[in-house]
């Protein structure tokens, strides 16, 4: 039986067009060797705010991409590019490559840090429909041009990114931390890791994983990039997200474990990726795969491109499981819409002291209307518990077990959908004016 997992999978890959060199950032606040900036931690991938050209924007800091990519600017976002040229981009998918533009000579500014002369590629359409699936508006997503400059150290539960100077930072003994090498391609760090593929026996298979904090799934695996490397009996077939040139399909499951160094993490959810979907990202023959956020969350993370290294240190979250959504439905941001709230005052009284030397208590019911968050069915796996439930795509949700769906982040609904096999969901829906009431239950199939 297929489900539905919401992933959000950024990877692009080389263009071979010559660009300008560029400055890179530079401090300019008081501080000249540390920059700390807020961000939000939205299923698994880091957004934090991106100044282009004096625009304040929203981005996704993304180790997988080499380059700077702008795609979801409406009228209120417009700001002015530089230096514009007509080129085509070929991601993940399989699907044609897209048009695009690559404009020269833009500033950067991250906080007190600003770069002059950045090229950022521009995609007109935007086809990941990020900001209805995350529910927060994004423009774009960065990488390479940020880590070459810096050291950064992102802790994810604080949710805090430091940038730090290379020529004056010095890393603090730490027992408790792993080292990596890191080797690139492409302006894409890579490190060695070890998988265990079979839950008979102990024998596992060193693999070249890409770092990939722009991935919210935690590992993904290339099947047949090695011999060993093959979905495993246990698995369902899904869209594991969508890139440049389409959809990418593969098998979710998972393996008994990965081990980072001397770090072992058990039991994670892994992907297994066909050979067309990722024709192009296996032009580096010796990559196996990639490690995104659902795994790296749970380390406080040093990315150092100067030095060529990553160091990992476990936080409370090392030892939490893996889960996926296990009800068959993709649900998106809907916008906002005016929704009826029901207000009970409690008002006392005393008039009728007389008869019952009591006060009396009466409730005064009135109504306001607010705009609120809307959420809607973008697809329903076939076959999936919702599917045979009869939910149906472009169903409007107005209550998940009883509680109003406005009331839940779009996080918090996924949250919803990952808790436990068989877990009881209730919903109430509109559809076409009318609304409805299913139910369903969770299911769990790798």
């Amino acid at each position: 039986m297929k489900k539905r997992v919401i992933l959000l999978v950024f990877i692009f890959m080389s263009i071979s067009i010559k660009i300008n060199s560029q400055t890179g950032f530079q401090f300019n606040g008081p501080n000249k060797n540390r920059e700390q900036i807020k961000f939000k931690l939205i299923n698994n991938l880091i957004v934090f705010p991106l100044e282009i050209n004096g625009k304040k924007l929203s981005f996704i800091l993304d180790t997988g991409v080499n380059k700077t990519i702008l795609f979801n600017l409406s009228q209120n976002d417009s700001i002015g590019l530089n230096d514009i040229k007509k080129i085509t981009l070929q991601g993940l998918g399989a699907g044609e490559s897209v048009k695009a533009f690559m404009s020269e000579n833009n500033t950067l500014k991250i906080k007190n840090t600003t770069s002059t002369n950045e090229t950022i590629y521009v995609i007109l359409k935007d086809y990941f429909d990020l900001s209805s699936k995350m529910g927060t508006t994004i423009h774009g997503i960065i990488g390479y041009n940020i880590f070459k400059d810096f050291i950064v150290k992102i802790n994810y539960k604080s949710k805090k990114i430091d940038l730090y100077n290379p020529k004056t930072y010095t890393y603090k003994k730490c027992r408790k931390c792993e080292e990596f090498t890191v080797s690139f391609y492409r302006k894409k760090p890579y490190i060695n890791a070890e998988i265990q593929l079979d839950t008979i026996g102990s024998s596992t298979t060193k693999v070249k994983m890409l770092v990939d904090s722009g991935g919210s799934d935690a590992i993904w695996l290339f099947e047949d990039s090695k011999e060993e490397i093959k979905t495993p009996k246990r698995f369902f077939n899904d869209i594991l997200g969508e890139g440049l040139s389409g959809i990418i399909f593969g098998n979710r499951s998972r393996i008994p474990k990965i081990s980072l160094g001397r770090f072992e993490i058990k039991n994670p959810t892994a992907s297994f990726l066909d050979t067309v979907s990722t024709h192009r990202a296996r032009t580096f023959k010796k990559r196996n795969g990639s490690i995104g956020g659902g795994l790296l969350k749970r380390f406080k993370v040093w990315v150092d491109y100067p030095n060529k290294k990553i160091t990992l240190k476990k936080n409370g979250s090392f030892k939490n499981g893996f889960n996926y959504n296990m009800s068959g439905l993709d649900v998106v941001y809907n916008g906002k819409q005016l929704v009826k709230e029901k207000i009970e005052k409690e008002v006392k009284s005393n008039y009728s002291q007389k008869l019952d030397n009591n006060n009396s208590v009466f409730f005064i019911t009135s109504y306001s209307f607010k705009f609120q968050h809307s959420y809607k069915i973008n697809k329903v796996v076939k076959n999936s518990s919702a599917d045979k439930a009869g939910l149906l795509k472009n169903d409007i949700l107005l209550k998940i077990n009883g509680k109003p769906a406005h009331n839940f982040t779009l996080s918090e609904i996924f949250s919803k959908f990952q808790e436990r096999d068989k877990k009881k969901i209730k919903m109430q829906i509109e559809r076409n004016g009318v609304k409805m009431k299913f139910e369903f239950r969770l299911e769990k199939k790798a």
